[in-house]
């Protein structure tokens, strides 16, 4: 079921809370919201039973349906394939480069603000390093192992930016490296 809503159907209530202002909330209190949220949809809509589903929190009968990781999550895009290994520097080669430092791949939630600027990969251990773009902009390590499994607060993959054409850090984020 899809449910298209137009502006006229929608109303704020109240002041939306800016990014920087509000707290993270844990991946169990997101899917008690969300599960709550879909009962109260499917509750108004009344599907009849043969199509309802539900996808964690409480079943129809107020008992408490667990939710794996696996459930409901559609699987995720081959995020590193053998040509893009090839374009990747090793680790450590970009050291010392700074913002001059190329950013080859682009990894991103896309149900979030999360990104990750890969400037070099180990095959041996499947780390990268490079620029996270998250609850602030750092230089640091991330492991493929993580991109692959991590799901953002709406259970979908991380994916890779198939139009990204690599840039240097400085041109990603010009504050971290304005002095030189």
């Amino acid at each position: 079921m899809v449910i298209e809503l137009n502006a006229s159907q929608v109303q704020v209530i109240g002041q939306p809370i800016p990014w920087m202002e509000s707290f993270p909330v844990s991946r169990q209190e997101q899917q008690a919201n969300m599960a709550r949220f879909l009962g109260e949809v499917a509750g108004a809509v009344n599907p009849p039973p043969d199509q309802a589903v539900c996808v964690g929190g409480q079943s129809q009968a107020g008992q408490a349906v667990p939710v794996t990781a696996a459930a409901g999550q559609r699987p995720g895009m081959k995020l590193l394939t053998k040509e893009l290994l090839r374009q990747l520097p090793p680790l450590g080669d970009e050291d010392n480069k700074g913002g001059d430092a190329i950013a080859h791949m682009k990894f991103f939630t896309p149900d979030s603000s999360w990104t990750w600027y890969a400037t070099s990969y180990s095959p041996e251990d499947g780390t990268f390093f490079g620029l996270v773009d998250g609850q602030f902009k750092e230089l640091g390590y991330f492991a493929l192992a993580e991109l692959e499994t991590a799901r953002g607060p709406l259970g979908m993959p991380i994916e890779r930016d198939l139009h990204w054409q690599p840039k240097t850090l400085r041109e990603i984020a010009p504050e971290l490296f304005s002095g030189g």
